[in-house]
């Protein structure tokens, strides 16, 4: 059956491969297009440098009104993601619109906060005048005032070195994580 959240995945999909951004990956899981995986690559020159992240996306009948429920399947060490690999992403909750497809979600969760690039800017002309979207990213920006890990927060308000050691070993680790 073709219900408008499917014909909308559809499209995602379809424009997700035409013009991937950099840095990301997705696509139904076997036969069913409202369970995506997505890989994303850590953002270049940060901490994250290097990691091979591995999320889902759970979409449901609601999408594009309603946002996917995200989770990482790597293990993360970051202010903004719980234990179970779920994301505390304003875009994923209060700040949703309608307007932000597969591509948009993987994107603001990697962006490098360096800049609107040549993707940066295709995204952004998919969001219209969502201005913030390209300075606000997930792994680039934490936001330790709203922490889902309180022990990452701390340490990233408070000791930004051994924060981004502990980085490091998350992104090692995803060299080697099936």
């Amino acid at each position: 059956m073709s219900t408008p959240a499917r014909k909308r995945l559809m499209r995602d999909f379809k424009r997700l491969q035409q013009d991937p951004p950099a840095g990301i990956s997705g696509a139904p899981q076997d036969s069913n297009i409202m369970l995506w995986n997505a890989v994303i690559f850590g953002p270049d020159d940060t901490s994250w440098d290097g990691g091979t992240f591995k999320l889902t996306l759970q979409f449901s009948e609601d999408y594009p009104n309603k946002p996917p429920t995200v989770r990482f399947v790597s293990r993360m060490f970051h202010p903004n993601i719980y234990a179970d690999g779920s994301i505390c992403l304003d875009i994923l909750q209060n700040q949703w619109s309608p307007i932000y497809d597969v591509a948009a979600i993987l994107t603001s969760i990697q962006d490098n906060h360096g800049g609107c690039s040549g993707s940066d800017f295709q995204v952004l002309l998919r969001l219209l005048n969502d201005v913030d979207f390209c300075w606000n990213s997930l792994l680039c920006d934490p936001n330790p005032n709203s922490p889902a890990n309180s022990e990452a927060a701390r340490m990233f308000s408070e000791n930004k070195r051994e924060y981004n050691r502990r980085v490091r070993e998350i992104v090692e680790q995803s060299w080697t994580a099936d």
